[in-house]
């Protein structure tokens, strides 16, 4: 629920968004040495923590609640950081620097921060509204798979074969679910992967009892007395289950922004320093469009913990007087049954891909190069190609020797 919000209050620095961009805005403004009051305002009733746990550690039960907080939740009061939760932005007046409530109170503020994430893509089918349709965004989400889980669900169809459908899979299977996972590319993790390691984790999948349906879509998803049953592929087969788990991405909560005149189509439009073209207001994290450096100053949108933190940061020494260019190189993670996957830089563009390892060991590298550049590197169960493969593209190395690199005995730093 709301809290009770009948009078205008403000704030010197407004934070929206309780994530990990929000967090750490507010953890390194203070660590900055700002004085000032902050505010954070989220929609979520529970007080900051990590989401990428919720599709991994948190819904397999290894990991409670309390072990996913960003910090205890003495720490926000002990920084005289206010928490507002259960509330929502619905509109913003930059000229008077005043934000609307969804329960219709009002806020001041002096500077804003906008961590507002994104909001899960939804489906547009027949029955998509049924009980037993689940997305993975927030606590809740995940709170009500569990429950779900522990009511007697036992048969699950995951749409969606990017990190959060795998990841998903991968948890349901340990849980003793029978999984059916279907994707519309012509394989999995083709947004952001080379074929490598696609076929990799189809592989793997499947030797865990997935089953993988490729050139797939979902026509309607059937019900009884409200609850999911089945779902029609676009085949016209029929896959019975009692579970349909969400992961087709998400869409940016900008809305109050964009309104509000900012710039932006895919997200909002920020600078090197992460401000919009409202004044006094910032973006971070997933809804941030920015020309990134590591993507050929191409304009991009991240979805990662780095790029929510590292924008948070460079923000609040922004604010502080102490302005420098968002440059962090990009990375990932993902956590699939017993296999670490970590990802250093952007793939987006290569035209080469070279293999480390024998995939067959689940163990190797692939580095993605850019007319002999390399720009980025996945890594299953490789860390020191993962630690060296970083500081070769933070080196900004412009060629390097593809048969050298394909050699796993040879240390990626020897190639910088």
């Amino acid at each position: 629920m709301e809290r009770e919000q009948t009078t205008r209050d403000s704030a010197d620095i407004v934070i929206v968004g309780t994530g990990h961009g929000g967090a750490q805005a507010a953890i390194a403004l203070r660590q900055q040495g700002h004085q000032g009051s902050i505010l954070m305002i989220g929609r979520d009733t529970a007080p900051p923590y990590e989401r990428p746990p919720l599709s991994k550690e948190y819904l397999a039960g290894d990991k409670g609640f309390e072990r996913i907080m960003i910090r205890p939740e003495k720490f926000w009061a002990e920084k005289d950081i206010d928490l507002r939760l259960g509330s929502g932005v619905v509109e913003i007046d930059p000229a008077a620097h005043l934000l609307t409530l969804s329960n219709g109170g009002t806020i001041g503020y002096r500077k804003l921060i906008w961590s507002g994430g994104g909001d899960p893509r939804r489906l547009g089918c027949t029955g998509a509204n049924l009980k037993g349709v689940f997305y993975v965004r927030d606590k809740r989400d995940a709170d009500a798979m569990m429950a779900a889980l522990d009511a007697g669900s036992t048969r699950a169809l995951v749409i969606g074969g990017g990190y959060i459908g795998l990841e998903a899979a991968a948890v349901l299977r340990k849980l003793g679910s029978e999984v059916t996972l279907v994707e519309m590319q012509d394989r999995v993790l083709a947004r952001v992967a080379g074929e490598d390691l696609s076929r990799f984790y189809e592989e793997e999948h499947r030797r865990q009892g997935v089953d993988i349906r490729l050139h797939t879509a979902v026509n309607e998803i059937l019900g009884e007395d409200g609850k999911v049953s089945g779902v029609v592929l676009d085949n016209d087969e029929t896959v019975p289950c009692d579970m349909v788990v969400v992961g087709i991405g998400i869409v940016p909560a900008v809305a109050p922004l964009i309104a509000a005149g900012a710039a932006g189509s895919n997200g909002v439009d920020v600078d090197f320093c992460c401000r919009t073209t409202l004044d006094d207001i910032y973006a971070i994290g997933d809804c941030a469009a920015h020309a990134n450096p590591y993507a050929g100053n191409a304009v991009i949108r991240l979805e990662s913990v780095q790029n929510a933190h590292d924008m948070a940061n460079t923000v609040a020494k922004a604010i502080m007087g102490d302005k420098h260019d968002y440059e962090a190189l990009p990375w990932f993670w993902s956590n699939q049954y017993d296999l670490k996957l970590q990802t250093a830089g952007l793939s987006l563009g290569y035209d080469d891909t070279v293999l480390r390892g024998d995939p067959q060991d689940r163990k190797f590298t692939v580095a993605y190069l850019k007319e002999g550049r390399p720009i980025a590197f996945d890594c299953v169960g490789t860390m020191k190609d993962y630690v060296q493969g970083r500081k070769m593209l933070e080196a900004g190395t412009e060629r390097v020797d593809r048969d050298l690199l394909a050699d796993p005995e040879i240390p990626i730093k020897e190639l910088i």
